[in-house]
């Protein structure tokens, strides 16, 4: 497929996809929410997906200068549609993907970009980037789901201090307090991502959609249900050929050759 506002690559069985607006730090407008839904609707073959922003930021939050439905966001109205048609049926696809989801932020990720970029599985900054939640410096709320997302993540006194206070918070500081998987120098970021998805790529994706399935789980269910969700996945994932493999490359003291089956 081809898009407009990001870039998709394969490679195998990686998917990549870089948001490519750099002109405007990949601020996000409603049709590029729309084209990175579409992209993880059209996974295909890809058992991984990795995410990263084009230029000197990964998204510094909605267009606000955006056309489209509901014209400028800032019009009546205009965020509530946006948010609701475009915006947050984006930041569910990437959290509800079948595949392991790694986002690499190099730069700013503001408002909706930081929901985008802590929707991942795993997110790895540079040490340049910072994550910032600014709506209370123009009257508004967090939006795109960050606000699930940061008070699962931080808990509730650091989520408080982002978004009432709209402070940036270093990648240094987010790795810290557990807001992302790690931080690393701006010039090994792709790399570190890369291998990262790779390694998970390849691996034995039926157990990996398992975990990421009984992880949300967890987050909202009860242990009963876990419990439930728990054995059911290993009955699943016991029946698959990457377990066999799994087992015979134990035995046979080798590495595993999983294949996604």
């Amino acid at each position: 497929m081809s898009f407009e506002t990001i870039l998709v690559e394969r490679d195998g069985p990686l998917m990549t996809i870089t948001l490519n607006r750099p002109d405007r730090l990949n601020a996000m407008p409603p049709q590029m929410a729309d084209e990175i839904g579409e992209a993880f609707y059209d996974l295909g073959d890809a058992r991984a997906v990795l995410i990263t922003g084009a230029g000197k930021g990964f998204c510094s939050g909605a267009d606000l200068a955006a056309r489209g439905e509901g014209n400028a966001l800032t019009s009546k109205g205009g965020s509530h549609r946006a948010l609701q048609n475009h915006y947050n049926p984006a930041i569910s696809q990437v959290m509800r993907a079948p595949v392991p989801v790694i986002c690499a932020v190099n730069g700013p990720a503001a408002g909706v970009g930081c929901s985008l970029a802590l929707a991942a599985d795993f997110t790895i900054a540079s040490d340049s980037a910072y994550f910032l939640q600014a709506f209370v410096n123009i009257g508004l709320v967090p939006d795109g789901g960050s606000t699930w997302l940061l008070a699962r993540a931080i808990g509730r006194a650091r989520a408080t201090r982002m978004m009432m206070l709209g402070e940036k918070i270093g990648a240094a500081q987010a790795e810290e307090w557990g807001l992302i998987y790690k931080s690393v120098a701006a010039d090994a970021l792709m790399d570190e991502a890369k291998a990262l998805a790779d390694k998970l790529a390849n691996g034995p994706t039926l157990a990996i959609r398992t975990m990421k399935e009984n992880i949300a789980l967890a987050l909202d269910g009860t242990l009963q249900q876990v419990f439930v969700g728990e054995a059911e996945g290993q009955r699943l994932a016991g029946a698959s050929e990457d377990a066999m493999e799994g087992g015979m490359a134990f035995l046979q003291k080798r590495k595993a050759a999983f294949k996604g089956k």
